[in-house]
């Protein structure tokens, strides 16, 4: 665990992750004016889906386009969130009208969200009080395989397992 919060290792397709190239990753977000020049560079169809999204360990979003892997936006780092978020334009200023914690390449525990919540703050972005979309996920203890648990169903989908209540995705974490 950082000093900010749960790191979340990269547990996906290693193919996907050997593929990430230095100086890959998704555009850092620091500021409200690094928002403003990314956000005026979007296409109104990149606007009217979710874009993909990191905050990294260094509390910094990064946003790349919503077909881009987490690993990539990421650069191949561990992340504290990452997911899908839209964003919206509210009187005179951007909003975030969606956000998620979906991820299948990290994996994310919903608790993630006050990482999320304070890069969307360091930025200036109207935000919801939490995840507007949680996705539980979990590893089998029994298979090994990664769930999404729905409908508060802990079951493993692919052997008939018990899932466990508690976040366990990373076995190193």
């Amino acid at each position: 665990m950082s000093a900010r919060g749960r790191g979340y290792r990269y547990v996906g397709p290693v193919e996907l992750q050997a593929a990430v190239r230095p100086g890959s990753g998704g555009c850092r977000i620091g500021s409200a004016a690094e928002f403003g020049d990314w956000i005026a560079g979007r296409s109104a169809a990149e606007l009217a889906e979710p874009f993909t999204f990191t905050v990294g360990a260094d509390g910094a979003l990064r946003l790349a386009p919503r077909r881009s892997e987490h690993v990539a936006c990421a650069g191949g780092a561990m992340v504290l969130s990452a997911g899908e978020i839209g964003f919206v334009r509210e009187a005179d200023r951007w909003a975030v009208s969606e956000v998620s914690n979906q991820s299948t390449g990290y994996c994310p525990d919903i608790s993630s969200w006050s990482e999320v919540a304070r890069a969307l703050d360091d930025v200036g972005l109207a935000r919801p009080s939490c995840f507007t979309h949680e996705v539980v996920f979990r590893r089998c203890p029994g298979c090994q395989e990664h769930n999404i648990v729905r409908e508060d169903d802990f079951v493993c989908v692919f052997c008939g397992s018990d899932l466990p209540e508690a976040w366990n995705v990373d076995p190193t974490a």
